[in-house]
């Protein structure tokens, strides 16, 4: 039994990996939110936040090599720049409330994302460029605190008049800022909580990294363009499946 354990989070968490990251790859944003449950089957609620940044970083860099030439670089400097501290003081809040209620807000969060993503007027809302700076900071927050930044930026990126290439290419750029903010915090959170974190759980992220790396590789090489429309009820119901589940204490803990 320990062994079919043992294996089955490799599987999980890989399949879910794989196959986030290849849905996700022209959509922008997902990878963090199908991921997240993954993790959480299996580590605490900040833990589980933390491990899906890790994977969500090192992805969103070799996509990043993958669609550089296509990036806008005054909408990344003008919308990742402020969400920086933003991200910061996320994911500052989210190492000091404690698991439990670290995870009731995580699960708040992603019960609230869900019902929006599932709004009409939600997915028409239009947004100046003149607006970058606030998504920006609304952005971050949201990914330092809860790992889910990219619906967010989505709202704002859509509506920017940008081709396919270059709206995948600066929304990975804009959340490797974010990833790059956040993740030093959470690893000095887990430091002074004392949070052990065993080899298996190290072995089993960089697997999660490598099977995203093969899903963004085939959604670089052998897909068209996914839209968000055709992935929203789908990433929609498993925020709300594991946001409730994180609330009532069912995983995370």
């Amino acid at each position: 039994m320990g062994l079919l354990t043992y294996s089955m989070d490799f599987i999980i968490v890989g399949l879910v990996a794989f196959a986030a990251s290849l849905l996700t790859f022209f959509s922008g944003f997902g990878l963090g939110t199908l991921l997240l449950p993954a993790f959480a089957f299996f580590f605490p609620a900040s833990l589980a936040v933390a491990a899906t940044g890790v994977v969500h970083l090192l992805n969103n860099l070799f996509k990043g090599g993958l669609v550089r030439k296509y990036a806008d670089w005054p909408t990344v400097i003008g919308f990742g720049l402020p969400a920086i501290p933003a991200a910061i003081l996320g994911a500052f809040i989210l190492t000091s409330i404690g698991e439990r209620i670290g995870g009731i807000v995580i699960g708040s969060i992603l019960i609230i994302f869900a019902f929006l993503e599932l709004q009409s007027w939600f997915q028409k809302i239009n947004f100046a460029k003149k607006y970058m700076p606030l998504g920006g900071l609304l952005s971050g927050f949201m990914g330092g605190i809860s790992g889910q930044q990219g619906a967010l930026r989505s709202m704002f990126l859509l509506k920017s008049d940008f081709d396919a290439p270059r709206y995948v290419a600066t929304g990975t750029f804009i959340a490797i800022l974010i990833d790059l903010a956040r993740l030093p915090i959470y690893v000095l959170g887990l430091s002074k909580v004392s949070t052990v974190i065993t080899t298996h759980e190290l072995v089993l992220v960089g697997f999660g990294t490598a099977a995203a790396f093969v899903g963004a590789w085939l959604g670089a090489k052998c897909l068209k363009k996914l839209t968000i429309g055709s992935v929203r009820y789908v990433v929609a119901g498993l925020m709300l499946v594991i946001g409730l589940l994180l609330i009532f204490g069912i995983i995370g803990n």
